[in-house]
């Protein structure tokens, strides 16, 4: 076996590794947020607020320790740091708020960008290819918007399992193509 033959068999395993893996835990995530989809909330508020603090220790760190900035630019990455990490430990000692705010916040931003999309949609026409497509997905995304406007609560529930579902189809699909990539034509 030639170097050049191992080196494409390696990176071929590699990447079936990496399907393989991403599928898995895309089915396992996906199946978590279907069958506790309220724990699920909580992990991924738990997250942000994690990062959150994170991010606001490296930009205190900034202000304080970065001696070619500014005084103001300094005095602004220390004054963000600390807010982040405010932010970060509220949502942790209210992660039940959090969570909701998030949710709400997520489906009310969904909802926005849907109405702005079919309006884009609609002020397109004159270039689509097929006005009568774009016509109907501008419609659907304007009333989808709508719907989230007018009712985050049950839209945060439709699109969280929304995305569980599509976890798990998405992580199912790529287990297959880690049992196939590389494979050549038989």
């Amino acid at each position: 076996m030639s170097t050049e033959s191992a080196a494409e068999k390696s990176a071929v395993n590699g990447i079936r590794t990496a399907l393989g893996i991403g599928g898995v835990l895309a089915v396992l995530a996906g199946l978590f947020i279907i069958f506790q989809p309220q724990n699920a909330a909580f992990v991924v508020t738990i997250v942000i607020a994690i990062y959150a603090i994170a991010a606001g220790i490296v930009y205190a760190g900034l202000g304080i320790f970065t001696r070619n900035k500014g005084g103001w630019a300094r005095l602004g990455h220390i004054a963000l740091g600390v807010l982040f990490v405010i932010a970060g430990i509220v949502a942790l000692v209210n992660l039940q708020q959090a969570t909701a705010w998030l949710a709400i916040f997520v489906v009310i931003l969904v909802g926005i960008l849907w109405i702005v999309e079919g309006i884009v949609a609609l002020s397109t026409l004159g270039d689509a290819a097929s006005k009568g497509w774009s016509i109907f997905f501008a419609i659907i995304s304007i009333i989808a918007g709508l719907y989230l406007l007018f009712s985050p609560l049950w839209g945060a529930v439709v699109l969280w399992w929304i995305l569980g579902i599509a976890l798990v189809v998405l992580g199912i699909i790529n287990i297959v193509r880690a049992f196939t990539f590389g494979r050549k034509n038989l």
